[in-house]
């Protein structure tokens, strides 16, 4: 069976009976770094007051203003947000990479997030009523989803998916894909473009509580779908012929894989901007934790990508004080020599 095959799959660190520990222990390391990273700014507020300020918006008791204002209002919708982009840039990767049996499928290698950025910046310029009332959200996704089928379609050979290909199509329209971002841009009035190039690069700046409702309840959908075809993404890892032999129609979940991939990713980029890599190293790390059993690579990796990337956010927010970097210049120094390795690891 499929299953087995994925079991015996190489060694990983956690065995199968404390996946449920482990998922423990990384809800509450994300509690601890989220709680962290809010009492983290340019105004230094106590881990103690930061659960004050929680339990008081929690219970209705009064709570100190200026302390309301920094945690509640401005820190801690950054942070969740941070958090969501993290986990479905997590997820997405997770569903390329079962795609096309690739480790170096990645949301943003392949192009994702460039075609997803570019559906973005093309509302801001010419309005959403020229797309056709398509909002940000909706304008990259159906952009991200036009990237992923030209990358797909441009990797096959004689009707299958040759991996030789996958990366070097994606490079490709990712590079398309930004050139006609930037040639969009230079329609956009000047005092709105350096704001739209920090976003473009990846930022969690400015994130307010009206981001969060969209981004759960996609992340929330997708991985519960996801988990629910676990058994069909753990059959596409022995191969088509294996899976159909199963009874996997490898067809319709590739299109299916290709339809969560591209949401995930356009939902994020619409909130967070570019943001690279994410969906690279994080199903690497899990599956080194768990390994390739997508029952527990998809909540492991949820919560792995959730807590990476609000770490992240508090490097950006901190390394050149008082500047901030974009998040995304900071997953990509992380990110190029983890791809390098991989790219030199599979040479080998």
């Amino acid at each position: 069976m499929a299953e087995a095959r994925v079991r015996r799959r190489g060694p990983h660190m956690v065995p199968g009976h404390m996946t449920g520990v482990l998922i423990a222990g990384l809800a509450v390391a994300l509690v601890a770094v989220s709680v962290v990273a809010i009492s983290i700014g340019s105004v230094t507020v106590p881990v103690g007051a930061v659960w004050q300020v929680i339990g008081a918006h929690l219970t209705g008791a009064p709570s100190d203003p200026l302390r309301e204002q920094v945690v509640w209002e401005i820190r801690t919708p950054r942070v969740l947000v941070a958090a969501l982009a993290g986990a479905g840039l997590s997820v997405a990767g997770v569903a390329l990479q079962a795609l096309v049996r690739n480790p170096l499928a990645d949301p943003y290698v392949l192009g994702v997030s460039a075609g997803a950025s570019l559906g973005a910046v093309l509302v801001a310029a010419v309005g959403a009523s020229a797309l056709g009332g398509l909002g940000v959200t909706g304008a990259a996704f159906c952009t991200a989803m036009l990237t992923v089928l030209a990358v797909y379609a441009l990797a096959q050979r004689g009707g299958r998916l040759v991996d030789s290909r996958l990366v070097l199509a994606g490079v490709a329209v990712g590079y398309l894909c930004s050139a006609a971002t930037s040639y969009v841009q230079l329609q956009i009035d000047e005092t709105e473009l350096q704001g739209l190039m920090f976003w473009l690069m990846g930022s969690v700046a400015g994130a307010s509580w009206s981001d969060l409702g969209l981004p759960a309840a996609v992340i929330a959908g997708c991985t519960g779908y996801l988990l629910l075809r676990a058994r069909g993404l753990n059959a596409l890892l022995a191969g088509e012929d294996a899976a159909a032999g199963l009874g996997t129609s490898v067809r319709t979940l590739r299109v299916t894989l290709l339809v969560v991939a591209s949401l995930l990713t356009a939902t994020a980029v619409s909130v967070v901007g570019g943001i690279g890599f994410v969906g690279l190293m994080v199903p690497h790390a899990t599956r080194f934790l768990v390994g390739a059993d997508h029952r527990r690579v998809l909540p492991v990796a949820l919560l792995l990508g959730a807590a990476f990337l609000v770490v992240v956010d508090v490097a950006a927010r901190t390394v050149d004080r008082p500047d901030e970097l974009p998040v995304g210049v900071i997953t990509t120094v992380l990110g190029v020599p983890f791809f390098l390795w991989l790219l030199r690891r599979g040479t080998r």
